[in-house]
């Protein structure tokens, strides 16, 4: 961590939701629990925060790259899920597998296969590289295709029966604008279009405080994975909203600079991160002279 001077007196204004979900706590539970019995791995990273990754390697659960990578024991199935494939393919390997995706995403998967069986193209809006979205179109068993931007929904072929699923942790006004467009391109020319509100609570009482708390304050301190989309989310609210913002993963990451002088700061974090990471942020401003506000 860079020098801690004190900056003089400062408010510590905290989001009134943040930190870990009930999803990701409960997969890190399920991990935890499948560590005592012989060699468990994750396919790639259990939940996008490195510092929890650290604390499962200590308790002896390795991060594979591939599944190739794993010859025995457990595969835990990461929170923001897989495609079938993933699963069988341990199977076959004879591995045994322990599921913790998030409910809340696996309702979205269940969502997208079942669409695609009742004749649906699924449209999922989201980042295509992100796991999550693999994994949901996947379950789309080959009916579901993946749009970014709201350009991207006038390049998709024409198609009778058309649903709209939602990334977990995108931003309900992004989502909500990506369905309008649909609804005015696709009207015309289809018999049935279905919207679903797949976004995640926990991830929109999120972005809903720390939009209001980006009005509290100057400064926001957004503690988070740099892997994680729901944590970058919120930087991209706090700044929208005024605020400047400065997305960290850990406290040593904190500059003395971004707070000298400021009068309110406020902190949130994302959905992967764990408890113990937002205090020791809390703990740093602390050091540079601030108090935490009793709002």
């Amino acid at each position: 961590m860079k020098s801690m001077e004190r900056t003089g007196h400062m408010q510590i204004v905290l989001a009134k939701e943040m930190g870990f979900c009930f999803g990701v706590r409960r997969a890190v539970e399920l991990a935890s629990r499948a560590s005592g019995g012989g060699a468990v791995a994750t396919l790639g990273a259990l939940v996008h925060n490195a510092q929890v990754v650290r604390h499962l390697e200590d308790r002896g659960i390795r991060v594979a790259d591939e599944l190739s990578q794993i010859a025995s024991g457990t595969l835990v199935i990461a929170s923001h899920g897989a495609a079938p494939a993933v699963t069988q393919a341990a199977e076959a390997r004879g591995l045994s597998v322990v599921d913790a995706t998030c409910p809340m995403v696996r309702a979205t998967q269940r969502k997208a296969e079942r669409l695609a069986n009742e004749g649906f193209t699924v449209i999922v809006f989201g980042d295509p590289h992100h796991a999550e979205v693999r994994g949901i179109l996947g379950w789309g068993q080959g009916r579901a295709t993946v749009v970014s931007r709201v350009e991207e929904l006038a390049t998709l072929p024409r198609a009778r029966r058309i649903a709209l699923l939602a990334q977990s942790t995108h931003s309900a006004e992004a989502y909500q604008a990506i369905a309008q467009r649909l609804l005015e391109q696709r009207m015309a020319d289809c018999i049935e279009i279905r919207v679903y509100n797949t976004i995640c609570d926990a991830t929109a009482k999120r972005q809903a405080a720390a939009a209001g708390l980006a009005h509290e304050v100057e400064v926001i301190i957004v503690v988070g994975g740099r892997d994680s989309a729901n944590t970058r989310r919120l930087a991209e609210i706090c700044t929208r909203e005024g605020a400047i913002a400065h997305q960290i993963e850990e406290a040593a990451e904190l500059d003395p600079a971004w707070v000298a002088g400021r009068i309110r700061v406020g902190v949130t974090a994302g959905a992967s991160t764990p408890d113990w990471v937002v205090q020791e942020v809390i703990e740093a401003l602390q050091r540079l002279g601030g108090e935490l506000c009793a709002e």
